[in-house]
């Protein structure tokens, strides 16, 4: 019978794609886990890897394994699941990934909520973008993953994720107070004349940015760019720049920025995605659904919406 582990290993270099990825990820040597799938060839009796440059590349019989070490892993979460069912009490451990805003505004709510109801369950938090998070929460990485999708820009399908929405939240014109402008600015065309910041390129929120400026028939100056958006909220305050910010952003904290509705009114779509064979564990399915009535119950649908008076430019509604 095939080892197990070694099956795993094989899957994890299909997943990351080089050797020194595995070892990072599991807490290997490149030379360790080199010698173990070297030993699973042996097993198999089949070529695995073949070199490419400074890499490996999988075989198709290696690809043959890959799928069903995927079967066999859903199998075992799927038997974990359900014993963790039988107990009398919910328990266990939740990793979940989730990006800034959310975390900021969901995680703390939900986090007291299931401790009070489920003091057996112990939740795990780690910041992610949500891109990158999606695909860890399906190479097994994170049990549960909050992201968001920006209009006109399609998160990244994964097989296998149950994928359900939590919320929406509007996207906004930032623009500083007029005493802090360095340009009278009224009008997302009128804002071509100020630096923009932005989050960096790949990300969802920069394509669509970049996309609506350009749609406006300019292209913005983006002369900052950082993943953070509490600085994006600070450069605008500060008068040095405007930005496209979701309403969840501001949640419970005031600001001095304008916030102007835009054309057609965007909205951001923000959900939570599971795998499939996990669905059944306890502990995931109570997080998730104390998480859904947090945003359900909180003003505004999960967020406060903006902290400000918020006005509209010429064709808004």
């Amino acid at each position: 019978m095939l080892e197990i582990r070694r099956l795993i290993l094989l899957r994890e270099l299909a997943i990351r794609g080089t050797l020194a990825a595995v070892a990072e990820a599991l807490n290997f040597t490149p030379s360790a886990v080199s010698q173990q799938l070297s030993q699973l060839e042996k097993e198999t009796g089949t070529v695995l890897l073949r070199k490419a440059g400074r890499r490996v590349q999988l075989t198709p019989q290696a690809e043959v394994l890959v799928a069903s070490v995927g079967e066999v892993l859903d199998t075992l979460e799927r038997a974990e699941a359900r014993l963790q069912a039988a107990a009398t009490r919910v328990t266990g451990t939740v990793r979940v990934a989730v990006f800034q805003s959310a975390a900021l505004a969901f995680m703390p709510a939900a986090l007291r909520v299931t401790a009070a109801r489920f003091p057996d369950v112990r939740v795990e938090m780690v910041q992610r973008e949500p891109e990158e998070a999606l695909r860890e929460t399906w190479a097994r990485d994170f049990d549960m993953v909050i992201a968001e999708q920006y209009p006109a820009h399609a998160a990244p399908h994964h097989p296998g994720l149950d994928r359900r929405d939590l919320t929406t939240d509007a996207i906004r014109l930032a623009l500083p107070a007029e005493s802090e402008s360095l340009h009278p600015v009224d009008s997302l065309d009128s804002a071509h004349r100020m630096p923009w910041v932005m989050e960096p390129r790949g990300a969802a929120s920069r394509h669509f940015a970049e996309q609506l400026c350009r749609q406006a028939g300019f292209e913005p100056d983006v002369r900052y760019e950082t993943a953070d958006l509490q600085a994006h909220m600070r450069l605008v305050e500060t008068g040095n720049a405007v930005a496209l910010i979701p309403d969840l952003v501001w949640a419970g904290r005031p600001t001095s920025c304008r916030l102007l509705t835009l054309q057609g009114s965007p909205r951001r779509t923000i959900f939570t995605a599971q795998r499939l064979a996990g669905a059944e564990s306890p502990a995931a399915r109570a997080f998730r659904r104390l998480l859904e009535q947090t945003v359900k119950d909180a003003p505004s649908g999960g967020h406060e919406g903006p902290p400000g008076p918020v006005t509209g430019w010429p064709g808004a509604r």
